[in-house]
């Protein structure tokens, strides 16, 4: 059992396989007990071949070949049914690991896109939002060619809220690169995606990224890695994975640590060892929908693997929402196959490619596109299912109509029933109040990438307090819950631990002080009990802390506890912001308004230092008198306001209060 070759994995190999293995290395002790008389016997048969013969030795010989012909003739025919000319593989990792940069290192190694793509351009992170947050909201194609052969990339999400699509993207593809980062290893959504990988039998290739960091451990992430293999269950082979080294941003990458080739050609060449699609081309179709689009010209797309058979433009299919459900008649007008970053429209396409498509208009996530002469539909992909909701209404503050230029429930409405067309994560919901609707997704960022959209498209909202979705299951009150990491200096650990308990968390590990002062907790906390925790954590541990969340499934009902301990500053009346007016409220909490700031009345304008609301007059201008002159206000210390993001505000407000979306301002009142 002992691989001395495979480096820091050495004292794993020997004894993690051993103790997996011992019913079976006890059958191997009796065996080589019985080895001698084994032996003997062979000898004896060697030395009296004519007796050996007479007891049915020469008859054995046909029956062996016949075995052998037939087991060879079975292994030509699985090898006909791969495609060897392409390789369909996704790259999944946490959050900010580097995935998005290292697709644009192949990209560019491939020369699939034409000019060099510079280190900070993450051509697949083309949403706006996506290049400001620097994360990956939805999965992306692409595709290159390398050594005659076709790959097949799919950029997936490495947030916890868009953990869907990552499910949905694995059915497509036979291998998986893991992207880990040398100095943080494999983390909670690391854990989530590697889970689903491994119980599909994917084969993986392990990708050490960012390897040109002065923190880089190669020995200890490869470590951390193994073991996490190994807890969640994977088969020898899935733990045997080769390892690939790389600096994406800086297009390097290599087998050894310690020598990287300022090329991705070694990446290349391990993604070619990795499993080439099934394909039985001659068999029946079998197309199953993965992803949807939506095209302002064609319309809705949809986005899937070919299983077997062969699909063509304007060719007559059918389409089944799985096993013993009835066949409906659908055309395909438009065919495309993935092309670098674009799509190629093509005639037609065979089992192993994965294919766009459009003319197919009223399909859902996990239907089939089948021959209507054979249907063989698949087993329905499940969706997943909505944690949270938040209401989002017509906007009726006092500034409602300044700013933005779509302001009725009309076109919220139609806003709204668009983006369910391809986010298929998302429910609508009509309330008692016609000017407002329920949305309901799967955590607080899934909704406020929505909001800022439509925010940013010049839509004036007011958005409700989020609500977490409860269940009942074998009779009692569960909820969602989150597994909390959170990494931080051991000085600031006792703040952090507190704060979570009194959120009714619950401590699951706490790991001991690294050599840098770092300690690490692990933490289930209820899902309604995660907003604003992000910001009073940062203000705990002096913005030091790394937080991460993964959904952790739904849990008894935790109990009551309060939100927040301190209460509002509210503006006294409607006016502008001034110094002078900022100077004396400043020493009441914490402000959110700036010199120049519009506001209204009762509209929350900071943080009050005690648990009840109170009232300032930020709007105060200074009286003129022959004893001072109001350029005196120049000279104001004022103290930098607290700017909130949409997030921060939405996690921030309780039932009765609400955030004021605009194009121009985010408010809260």
């Amino acid at each position: 059992f002992c691989r001395p070759d495979r480096g820091s994995r050495r004292r794993r190999d020997c004894y993690r396989p051993a103790v997996r293995h011992l019913p079976a290395m006890m059958v191997a002790t009796v065996l080589l007990a019985a080895l001698p008389r084994a032996v003997g016997s062979y000898a004896g048969a060697l030395r009296a071949p004519a007796v050996a013969a007479s007891r049915g030795g020469l008859l054995l010989s046909p029956l062996r070949a016949a075995v052998s012909g037939a087991h060879s003739r079975s292994l030509s025919k699985i090898a006909a049914k791969t495609r060897e000319d392409m390789r369909n593989i996704a790259i999944v990792a946490h959050v900010d690991h580097g995935k998005t940069s290292l697709v644009d290192a192949m990209l560019q190694s491939a020369q699939a896109i034409s000019g060099k793509i510079g280190k900070d351009d993450r051509l697949m992170d083309s949403n706006d939002q996506e290049r400001e947050r620097g994360i990956t909201i939805l999965a992306k194609n692409a595709a290159l060619n390398y050594d005659g052969k076709k790959i097949n990339i799919v950029d997936t999400p490495g947030h916890a809220d868009f953990g869907g699509e990552v499910e949905r993207v694995l059915n497509m593809v036979d291998g998986v690169l893991l992207l880990v980062d040398a100095a943080e290893g494999p983390k909670p959504q690391t854990r989530f995606v590697l889970k689903k990988a491994l119980a599909m039998g994917h084969k993986i290739l392990v990708v050490v990224n960012k390897i040109d960091k002065p923190a880089a451990r190669p020995a200890y992430v490869i470590d951390k890695t193994f073991d996490l293999f190994v807890e969640l269950g994977a088969t020898d082979e899935q733990t045997d994975f080769p390892i690939v080294y790389t600096s994406a941003i800086n297009r390097q990458s290599g087998d050894d640590p310690d020598q990287i080739l300022n090329t991705m050609v070694p990446l290349f060449e391990q993604i070619l060892k990795l499993p080439a699609p099934n394909a039985d081309i001659e068999g029946s179709l079998q197309l199953q929908i993965s992803n949807v689009g939506s095209d302002p010209f064609i319309g809705r797309l949809g986005v899937g693997r070919i299983k077997s058979g062969i699909v063509s433009k304007n060719s007559g299919i059918g389409l089944c929402a799985g096993p013993g459900e009835p066949v409906k008649s659908v055309r395909i007008s438009e065919l495309f196959v993935f092309d670098a970053m674009g799509r190629k429209a093509v005639d037609g396409a065979s089992a192993g490619d994965i294919v766009v498509f459009s003319g197919v208009d009223d399909f859902d996530i996990g239907d089939t596109l089948v021959d209507p002469n054979d249907p063989r539909p698949l087993t329905p992909i499940a969706v997943e299912q909505p944690t949270m909701s938040i209401s989002i209404g017509v906007n009726k503050s006092p500034f409602a109509g300044k700013a933005g230029k779509l302001l009725t429930s009309r076109n919220i409405r139609d806003r709204l029933e668009k983006e369910l067309e391809t986010n298929v994560a998302l429910r609508l919901k009509d309330t008692a109040d016609s000017d407002s609707f329920l949305v309901f997704g799967r955590g607080l960022l899934h909704l406020t990438v929505l909001i800022e959209t439509m925010r940013r498209e010049g839509f004036e909202l007011m958005i409700g307090c989020p609500k977490v979705l409860e269940q009942e299951i074998d009779g009692q009150r569960c909820e969602p819950f989150e597994l909390v990491d959170v990494e931080l200096p051991e000085e600031y650990s006792g703040s952090v631990i507190d704060m979570l308990g009194q959120r009714k968390g619950n401590m699951l590990e706490m790991g001991s002080v690294s050599p840098e002062g770092i300690i690490s907790v692990q933490y289930e906390v209820p899902s309604r009990a995660m907003a604003g925790v992000k910001t009073r954590l940062m203000s705990a541990t002096r913005g030091m802390a790394v937080m991460t969340t993964t959904f952790a499934g739904y849990k008894p009902w935790a109990g009551d506890f309060d939100k927040r301990d301190r209460g509002n500053l509210l503006s006294h009346e409607s006016g502008t912001v001034t110094g002078h007016g900022l100077k004396n409220a400043q020493e009441r909490g914490t402000l959110f308004a700036a010199p120049g700031d519009d506001v209204y009345e009762n509209q929350i304008v900071g943080i009050h230092q005690r648990a009840n609301d109170l009232k300032v007059n930020i709007c105060r201008l200074k009286q003129l008198t022959n004893m001072r002159s109001a350029g005196a206000d120049e000279k104001t210390n004022l103290t930098p306001p607290t700017l909130l993001s949409l997030e921060e505000a939405v996690e921030y407000i309780e039932d009765t209060e609400f955030v004021e979306v605009t194009p121009a301002a985010i408010r809260m009142g």
